[in-house]
């Protein structure tokens, strides 16, 4: 089974390598909600989640979900559905994620399944492999560009998990 590598601002699979970017202030084998801390481990990887609005053509062999507008991630520890999809509206009190976002770096969003089993409070959550068009660090999320993200959906599948060294 392939395993996607990711160090420092590299991510590897197989043969390719890629630019990325990733939390601000770098690895944790410790994270904690909010410490823009990218997790090292190994994990699997959840179903792509997409803009059908804005990419089309995608070809991969993992699952696909339509962004709607109303889906979000939730981000707050206090709440029963931390770390999972949730879905939202205008009055939605429950700190998350929105999903369907005006910039596109949610356009393609890939979950690293971290803390999603038995999940521990105020440990992170909504760790994403997602979109970026400068590097900038993230918030703990890999990100990056359209064009490698397209390629990576290509080559992975159901199987595939990603190490964060």
């Amino acid at each position: 089974m392939q395993k996607i590598i990711v160090s420092k601002n590299t991510l590897f699979y197989d043969d390719f390598k890629f630019k990325c970017s990733v939390g601000k202030n770098g690895f944790s084998l410790n994270k904690k909600e909010g410490d823009n801390k990218t997790p090292k481990g190994t994990f699997f990887l959840g179903p792509l989640y997409y803009r059908k609005d804005r990419v089309s053509k995608l070809i991969t062999d993992i699952k696909k979900i339509k962004i709607e507008s109303s889906m979000g991630w939730c981000d707050d520890s206090s709440n029963k559905n931390y770390n999972k999809l949730i879905r939202v509206n205008k009055d939605t009190k429950t700190r998350h994620e929105k999903l369907f976002l005006k910039q596109n770096s949610y356009d393609l969003v890939v979950p690293v399944l971290y803390n999603t089993k038995k999940i521990i409070k105020k440990r992170g959550s909504a760790i994403f492999l997602h979109l970026t068009v400068n590097y900038k660090k993230t918030a703990g999320c890999i990100a990056l560009n359209k064009k490698d993200m397209l390629i990576l959906l290509k080559l992975i599948n159901k199987k595939t998990k990603i190490k964060i060294a």
